[in-house]
């Protein structure tokens, strides 16, 4: 009997026209790099239990865990087991935790320990002939990103980056990919060395949102949105990312970082590449690259920095009820630190269908408060019949996409208010996602996972992207390094004067989300 390659493998019962069955893993296994870190507790674990929970997962499925823990198999498992209890999504179901639990194995040591290793390409040999796993393995490194060489050296140096025939070999990488142009073009270098291109799994949580993803469907698949989706009607377009709390106890990561580095130059300019993009030849990973890279390569950054570029920190004052820190009162934090908590930039996209559409990206920590956004606002009517006092409550059409925390979209448009005059106002119609549909989206972390696992890249960005990113954050990160200090806001407002200021100049006002 012909054996069939793992990467080849369909099942022979499935029809591919019918798009009602979900597409579930084959044989493989996840190695989780700094398992007893947040991220790994609170959402990948979790992640892979609701997988499994939702029958996407191989029976056989491994999940393999490395850290600097003086830890036995079972209490690996039971760590997974509290994780699972406290953050997964769906139900806890016994029979489901036990057939996972049979494949839970522990690794203890650190990055540079070469036993350790050694024991993990046991394990993984162990695991091919205990549970299938048809030596197809993902290697995520949920680690700080000083150690990502380090870890991605040791698994060139133990021969567990290079895939048995006819199986394969994946590197999951979160974020920041770099610090600059430099260090992510020496990171990719370095990956590359040991990874292929298409084998490295570049982690941006955000693309795994239904909204995110909902972005393209509304463009696409609708023929009353893409029309308007121009320079000829669109006035402006904000992307915002607040958050209501500060660092916490992220100093060491944050600390030189800044909110522009954390999360502008992933998180808002792909967010900005999705809504500016032209129609991708089909839904597919080169397509999606292809048309991102045009928009991105496409930015240009203002001339004058100063006035259309601003950065702020949060200062002492009363939020949600409690008096809170300002970020250089953190346990930490420098008292002269000029890390940015909050970033506002304006950015121009050279091409035909935006030239002359400003695009407003700010982000920020201890801001009024937790909502992500993008809104399209358009132009006003080029001519209005209606008198003065009629429309001076009516605001610009616009189209919202909120990504989070109430995932939905909303159009707000003027209607007349009832009664005897005519007086037109904002209205707005919603849909939310927690309404329209009966099934609670997936955690955007489920979905990434099991992409990384079926090796499907388009929701992933890829290493072009990243470096053209950098392009676009590197002048102004070097001109606020050089020129003054962040400007001070007061926690739980929504952000500094400045930015307000360099709106009006345009003529233009931030949305309050």
């Amino acid at each position: 009997m012909t054996e069939i390659p793992a990467t080849d493998w369909q099942n022979p019962l499935r029809d591919p026209r019918d798009r009602r069955l979900p597409r579930i893993a084959g044989p493989s296994g996840l190695v989780i790099f700094g398992v007893t870190g947040d991220l790994s507790r609170k959402k990948l674990m979790p992640a892979v239990y609701d997988l499994a929970n939702r029958g996407l997962l191989p029976p056989g499925f491994s999940l393999v865990g490395f850290a600097r823990r003086d830890w036995e198999d079972q209490d690996f498992a039971q760590v997974v087991h509290d994780a699972v209890r406290e953050h997964a999504r769906t139900e806890f179901r016994e029979e489901v935790w036990q057939q996972l639990a049979e494949g839970m194995r522990f690794i203890p040591g650190d990055f540079d320990d070469d036993t350790a290793f050694e024991q993990l390409r046991s394990t993984v040999d162990e695991l091919d002939k205990a549970r299938g796993t048809s030596g197809n393995y993902a290697f995520y490194l949920s680690v700080p990103p000083k150690f990502f060489p380090k870890v991605v050296e040791q698994l060139k140096e133990h021969g567990l980056a290079d895939a048995p025939e006819g199986s394969w070999r994946r590197a999951v990488i979160e974020k920041p990919f770099g610090r600059d142009l430099a260090t992510a073009r020496e990171l990719n270098a370095l990956v590359h060395d040991v990874f292929e291109p298409d084998q490295v799994f570049r982690i941006d949580h955000y693309l795994g949102k239904e909204t995110v993803q909902n972005i393209l469907a509304l463009r696409f698949a609708n023929e009353m949105y893409e029309p308007i989706w121009n320079r000829s009607y669109v006035d402006h377009v904000q992307i915002t990312m607040a958050e209501d709390i500060g660092i916490g106890g992220r100093a060491g990561y944050y600390d030189g970082i800044g909110a522009a580095r954390d999360v502008i130059q992933n998180h808002l300019l792909q967010l900005m590449a999705l809504t500016a993009m032209e129609e991708p030849a089909s839904f597919d990973a080169e397509s999606l690259l292809t048309e991102k890279l045009k928009v991105l390569k496409a930015v240009k950054v203002p001339e004058d920095l100063g006035r259309h570029t601003v950065r702020g920190q949060y200062a002492a004052a009363w939020q949600g009820g409690e008096k809170v820190r300002g970020y250089l009162e953190e346990d930490g934090i420098d008292p002269a630190s000029t890390t940015d908590t909050y970033a506002a930039i304006k950015l121009n996209v050279d091409n035909r269908r935006w030239a002359g559409v400003p695009f407003y990206l700010r982000a920020g920590k201890r801001l009024g408060r937790r909502v992500t956004e993008i809104a399209v606002v358009f132009q006003r009517a080029p001519h209005s019949p209606f008198d003065s006092t009629a429309t001076e409550e009516l605001g610009e059409n616009a189209i919202v996409i909120r990504v989070q925390p109430d995932e939905g979209m909303t159009v707000r448009f003027g209607s007349k208010v009832p009664g005897t005059s005519m007086e037109i106002r904002d209205v707005s119609m919603d849909f939310a996602y927690g309404e329209s549909f009966t099934e609670s989206s997936p955690e955007a972390y489920e979905r990434l996972i099991l992409d990384v696992l079926l090796g499907d890249a388009n929701l992933f960005p890829r290493h072009q992207e990243v470096e053209e990113s950098w392009k676009i954050l590197d002048p102004i990160e070097e001109y606020w390094a050089k020129n003054g200090k962040p400007a001070q806001y007061a926690s739980g407002t929504w952000g500094p004067g400045e930015a307000d200021e360099m709106l009006a100049r345009d003529g233009r006002s931030w949305r309050r989300p």
